[in-house]
């Protein structure tokens, strides 16, 4: 089972990354996580995010719900423990679009995951695509890219780290990522003594 972590500064694309991505491997689902931020169009709960209130949320995560959590931009984040259970159980992949802070956490909780920080081509793209998003005021984007900077500063820190200059290519450099993490040696546990005991 693959543990893929894919975390960036806000604006970067890291959701249509992902998504690409999850279209060309079906096995690899996506870790839909628990938010106290609103909707935002298009997107539908249960599906993007499970959309929850901040009591709803402060409560599973003192009952020990989250594999991690954390506060971002003013809204809580966190990865259900029930989810990665459940595709451990029946061997799925999986995708974690998550926040640099959670991305911490997640690699703490889940050290076998395979950790990828995806990168924007410049500063001066990042902020135009976050104002071409159309969906928040210029406090919230100041505080974005307030937020981002410091973000920056962990990218070293992942175990690979991605450009979203073209999408496509994004895209194919996560995938030789995730195909490569297929391959390790932890993953093919059975396959190896299979082999083993086949040969004496």
């Amino acid at each position: 089972m693959v543990l893929l972590i894919l975390a960036a500064c806000s604006g970067t694309g890291k959701g249509a990354v992902g998504a690409r991505l999850r279209a060309r491997y079906p096995a690899l689902k996506l870790s839909v996580s628990h938010t106290t931020r609103s909707p935002r169009p298009g997107e539908v709960d249960g599906v993007h995010y499970h959309f929850v209130d901040r009591a709803t949320f402060e409560a599973v995560a003192r009952d020990g719900g989250f594999l991690e959590w954390a506060e971002y931009a003013g809204n809580l984040y966190g990865t259900a423990r029930s989810t990665v259970e459940a595709a451990r159980s029946v061997g799925h992949d999986l995708l974690f679009d998550v926040e640099v802070v959670g991305a911490g956490n997640l690699r703490k909780a889940e050290p076998a995951a395979v950790s990828v920080f995806l990168l924007p081509p410049s500063w001066a793209e990042l902020e135009r695509r976050l104002r071409a998003r159309g969906t928040e005021d210029e406090g919230r984007i100041q505080r974005r890219l307030a937020t981002g900077r410091r973000e920056l500063a962990q990218a070293a820190s992942f175990d690979y780290v991605v450009v979203n200059d073209a999408l496509d290519a994004a895209v194919d450099d996560l995938a030789a990522i995730y195909r490569a993490a297929k391959l390790r040696a932890a993953g093919r546990r059975r396959t190896i003594e299979a082999l083993r005991a086949e040969a004496g």
